[in-house]
């Protein structure tokens, strides 16, 4: 039997290729979190219907209803506007939800050591660290080893960040080499019918479609070209 990890799956492009790359040495754990952010429904539906394409028995979601009420990202605070994309900027988006990966990475780590799970995975992109500070290599590093103190002595859970270093044309060509279920995600941080194309999640997607020559399979109000 395979070992099993625990795999944060928010329904996007990046952890669903996260997931298929865990899935080539372990059996899956997926797990999801809700923060109220504005295309949670369509989210959850990418969530549920990967988990089908995969056939994963464990499968957990989990309500962290205390973003919308801390506020401070577009994301969950529907009085801060969803900027349109500037992919050049090296400021932190009003998309940032404070801190967020280290909640859901908490969620993990207890999963898994319940689970006995050997790793957890996590689809961080460093292209994205200059306007996500909690996408940095050096986060998930310490992060393990605060997780390493702050479980049982037994348990030793990996926090895994494969496609870290990759760009998104490059995370698109895995997936595609995996047979991940691309068509099934859903990256727009606005709409949850069709994608809008200019939030900064729908651009930087949309480049990486266009820069590795594939044709991006969801739909979209507009579909810019992004060098």
């Amino acid at each position: 039997m395979k070992k099993l990890a625990v795999v944060a799956l928010s329904g996007g492009m990046d952890s669903c290729v996260t997931a298929a790359i865990a899935r080539q040495e372990y059996d899956l754990a997926l797990i999801h979190i809700n923060y109220g952010q504005r295309t949670e429904n369509r989210e959850l539906k990418a969530f549920n219907d990967i988990a089908e394409y995969y056939n994963v028995k464990h499968k957990l979601v989990i309500d962290y209803t205390h973003f919308s009420k801390i506020g401070g990202s577009s994301l969950t605070d529907r009085k801060i506007e969803v900027t349109r994309a500037n992919i050049e900027s090296r400021e932190i988006p009003s998309s940032y939800v404070p801190f967020r990966n280290a909640n859901i990475l908490s969620a993990c780590v207890s999963w898994a050591e319940v689970l006995k799970a050997e790793a957890v995975f996590i689809g961080a992109v460093y292209e994205d660290a200059s306007g996500y500070p909690d996408c940095r290599p050096e986060f998930f590093e310490a992060f393990e080893k605060m997780a390493d103190l702050g479980t049982k002595p037994e348990t030793k859970i990996k926090i895994h960040t494969p496609i870290i270093h990759l760009s998104k044309a490059e995370i698109i060509k895995k997936g595609v080499e995996l047979n991940a279920p691309l068509h099934l995600t859903w990256s727009c941080y606005q709409n949850e019918d069709e994608a809008c194309g200019v939030c900064d999640s729908c651009a930087f997607r949309l480049r990486g479609f266009q820069t590795a020559g594939i044709e991006d399979p969801i739909p979209y109000k507009v579909r810019p070209v992004y060098k």
